[in-house]
């Protein structure tokens, strides 16, 4: 019998030959998610703009609504002449009391050109509806939810204001003669008040108290630095600081009227809480646009709670 044994075989020859590399099977690259399929389904405003407008006749119905109580409320706040001269010597100790700036000393820097009161009274004749009625506007076309919270703090701010016309009638400062100041208006024009106050029967001279005048402007810039994301939205400030400057060179109102609109504004927003858009949800927001997702179609996105 033959005893010889086979070779063992070497593990070089057992091992199974490499495949070609044109046969390998190449490795996959996990494929990239889009940018918003990282975003929770949380509702946010932006995200949902157009859902969020409100019908637009309901909204011009209100608002006309609302505009027409309070023209009639302030009617309803006239025939108090007694009354409002009494308020208005008290406004004008206190504010002497609290050593605030005297009223004068801007309307005599208006004073210096009569083009520049000239164009004061135009600002508060002109400016004050207008400007306010281009931001509801805005934002109800390019930010309704924005818009839905600037419409409910002016309506409870200017509930609250005609409120405060009612029962503290109020002598405006150009019709104090104690303040020394000049009516601006009927001196330079235009005006938009009669020159008897006791005959007007287009407006109530004596709800000077609290200035929706500054109390609106105040609250565009804060509604228009909210809505937007422009490094420059800060500069929406500048129309209420020139609103303040007006009202009071013109002598239509008291440092304190803005300051009792300026608390009032403050006490609404607190009540009444904007809706959140941060940086992160405006940016996707933006990729959205540029990718010609429709509106509709795109993912809720995160941080933009209401």
């Amino acid at each position: 019998m033959d005893s010889r044994t086979e070779p063992a075989v070497s593990a070089s020859e057992s091992a199974p030959e490499p495949e070609p590399p044109d046969t390998a099977v190449p490795a996959r690259a996990p494929r990239r998610a889009p940018a918003w399929a990282h975003a929770c389904a949380h509702p946010g405003p932006d995200a949902r703009e157009g859902a969020a407008r409100p019908p637009l006749v309901r909204e011009l119905l209100l608002v006309v609504g609302l505009f027409a109580v309070y023209k009639v409320g302030r009617q309803l706040a006239t025939g108090h002449t007694g009354q409002a001269f009494a308020n208005a010597h008290r406004v004008w100790d206190a504010e002497r009391f609290l050593h605030l700036p005297g009223e004068g000393a801007v309307q005599s820097a208006l004073l210096h050109s009569d083009t520049l009161v000239h164009v004061a009274n135009t600002y508060y004749a002109t400016v004050h509806f207008p400007a306010t009625a281009a931001f509801l506007v805005w934002l109800y076309l390019r930010r309704p939810t924005h818009y839905v919270w600037a419409r409910r703090v002016l309506a409870l701010v200017t509930a609250a204001a005609l409120a405060g016309h009612l029962t503290f009638p109020l002598a405006p400062p150009r019709l104090l003669a104690e303040s020394g100041l000049l009516d601006t208006g009927q001196l330079f024009g235009p005006s938009v008040y009669g020159a008897h106050p006791a005959t007007d029967a287009m407006a109530n001279q004596f709800a000077a108290m609290p200035s929706l005048h500054f109390g609106w402007a105040l609250m565009v810039a804060i509604g228009l630095i909210a809505a937007t994301r422009s490094r420059w939205r800060w500069l929406w400030l500048l129309h209420p600081l020139l609103t303040l400057l007006v009202i009071v060179g013109t002598a239509n109102h008291y440092w304190l009227d803005s300051v009792v609109a300026a608390a009032l504004l403050c006490l609404a927003l607190a009540v009444i809480h904007a809706p959140h858009r941060t940086a992160t949800t405006a940016l996707r927001g933006q990729e959205h646009a540029r990718a010609g997702i429709p509106a509709q179609d795109r993912p809720e996105l995160v941080g933009a709670g209401r």
